[in-house]
């Protein structure tokens, strides 16, 4: 009887143990699902680390899709590979291709010339800023105009120091178009600086201290020599009456007395503001034996700054589109 009773005790206390689960209190905080995510389905709270089984722990095949560097920089691609032709025909022929030359030994029989200086080589490009055929050398502390390559179509040399202006500063340039000098010190031009240039269009000279004005080519469109001090006697006569292709004649801020006549038909502005201009011939702009003259090309006449009364030469102006600027009074 007592084996019978033992054996129902022991049956009963296993029937309550499976019923009520064990509550293991490891004194941590649970895993986030996130830290989860490394170690797979195993059940850390009961799992010992040990040697054996550390690399099943540390799982690391989702590392990456915890920290995605999606946001820095994309790649960027160095280069490219030249397509490939699509027939062998399309390759160059290496026999084509020029050797290079080889030095020869000097002779005494015939003299050896200088190659030509390239245009970005010449001495002056050190200098100034060569860009194309243009030369620029603005504020260069330059004291007179530099060499100039023989292909310069364009010479900028603004705010220097430049005092004269020598005849063979110029010398050999056929291209030359433009030349702008402003604003430096220049009291001398050579007669012959600029006429025996054959391309020369615009000749800009103003801010400097010229009392007199050399020779021009035929060709100039645009003379500008505001702001010296250029007196009537520094104006050799009929000074412009040759210049067929002038349009720009600029010499305001100076000491002139008279307007220059006579002017070219081509001329379409006429600046002599700020002068001593006091009178003015009738037939200044518009011819007295041409009643029927029109200058429709001379717009922009300005006489504004000047001693005088421009109401008092009202024939003077029958041929032009439009008076002068000016005092009427």
């Amino acid at each position: 009887m007592w084996p019978l009773a033992w054996l129902g005790i022991i049956t009963l206390c296993l029937g309550t143990t499976r019923a009520v689960p064990a509550v293991k209190d490891t004194g941590k905080a649970e895993k986030p699902k996130a830290d989860l995510a490394l170690y797979g389905n195993l059940d850390l709270d009961n799992y010992h680390l040990m040697l054996d089984n550390y690399g099943e722990v540390l799982d690391l095949s989702s590392y990456e899709e915890l920290y995605n560097y999606g946001d820095l920089a994309p790649k960027i691609e160095v280069g490219t590979l030249a397509p490939h032709p699509k027939d062998l025909m399309d390759l160059p022929d290496v026999g084509d291709r020029a050797e290079t030359p080889k030095l020869q030994p000097g002779t005494t029989s015939s003299p050896i010339h200088p190659a030509p200086i390239p245009t970005q080589a010449h001495p002056s490009c050190l200098l100034c800023l060569c860009i194309g055929t243009s030369v620029y050398c603005d504020d260069a502390n330059l004291e007179q105009v530099p060499p100039l390559p023989p292909d310069t179509t364009h010479l900028y040399a603004r705010f220097n120091h430049i005092g004269a202006i020598r005849a063979g500063d110029f010398t050999g340039l056929k291209k030359l178009k433009r030349i702008d000098l402003s604003s430096n010190s220049i009291s001398r031009v050579d007669s012959d600086a600029f006429r025996l240039l054959p391309s020369l269009q615009e000749l800009i000279l103003p801010q400097n201290q010229l009392r007199a004005l050399p020779d021009l080519p035929h060709t100039i469109t645009h003379l500008d020599a505001r702001l010296n001090r250029i007196p009537s006697s520094g104006l050799q006569p009929q000074a412009f009456r040759n210049l067929k292709q002038l349009q720009f004649l600029h010499l305001s801020d100076n000491q002139l007395d008279h307007i220059p006549t006579p002017l070219p038909q081509s001329l379409r502005s006429l600046h002599l503001q700020n002068n001593n201009i006091q009178t003015m011939p009738e037939d200044t702009f518009c011819s007295s034996q041409a009643p029927g003259q029109i200058r429709r090309e001379l717009e922009d006449i300005r006489l504004d700054g000047n001693p005088i009364n421009l109401s008092l030469f009202p024939s003077a102006y029958f041929c032009l589109p439009r008076l002068p600027t000016g005092h009427f009074f």
